[in-house]
């Protein structure tokens, strides 16, 4: 009966597998995802013998001892951090994330969530948003009037006007790190916590 436990903990294991494999698949046109890998680790070792017990009557000993696994379970459900292929996009506020560090927005609650997702919007007011809606921090509204806009590697967001030649700076885009990148908890739509 302990096999067939045993065989039903690494069934149910390479289900999970099966699962996280299917979710990357289902991801992997998604901007600024980052795969998942299922991580496992063994169960208890039921000891039979131990090693350097007698195991006859000339009194030769067992040298390695003998246990029995008792099957597998889920340790872990891990973030792959890598750096997703750039592309550019033609987009005006499309921005990617070179390296390590997280856009932040402001949650609907007020709080702070993080994202590497770099499709940025904007809102009828002008304001800056993910594509979620959420506002994108440090708070840059566009003004109505700017004829184009420019983001440089710093994260500066410049608009240009009709009667400037110089553009003007609006605000900058500032990335966050985090010393367990891993440690975040994902909620969906490419948002962190």
């Amino acid at each position: 009966m302990k096999a067939l436990q045993i065989a039903a903990s690494g069934m149910s294991a390479q289900q999970m597998r099966v699962d996280v494999v299917s979710n990357n698949l289902a991801n992997m046109s998604t901007t600024g995802y980052n795969a998942r890998r299922a991580d496992f680790a063994d169960l208890h070792y039921q000891q039979l013998a131990r090693p350097g017990s007698i195991s006859a009557a000339d009194g030769s000993m067992l040298p390695t001892g003998v246990q029995i696994g008792l099957g597998v379970r889920p340790a872990a459900v891990s973030v792959v951090l890598a750096q997703g292929p750039l592309a550019q996009t033609g987009g005006d506020l499309d921005v990617a994330i070179d390296g390590k560090g997280y856009i932040e927005v402001v949650m609907p609650g007020g709080g702070a969530g993080y994202t590497r997702d770099g499709a940025l919007k904007r809102t009828g007011d002008g304001l800056i948003v993910n594509s979620d809606g959420y506002q994108v921090a440090p708070g840059i509204t566009i003004p109505e009037d700017a004829r184009a806009l420019a983001i440089n590697a710093d994260g500066e967001v410049y608009a240009y006007f009709n009667n400037q030649v110089q553009p003007t700076l609006l605000g900058q885009l500032s990335l966050v790190g985090f010393t367990n990148e891993k440690g975040l908890e994902a909620i969906g739509s490419n948002l962190f916590l």
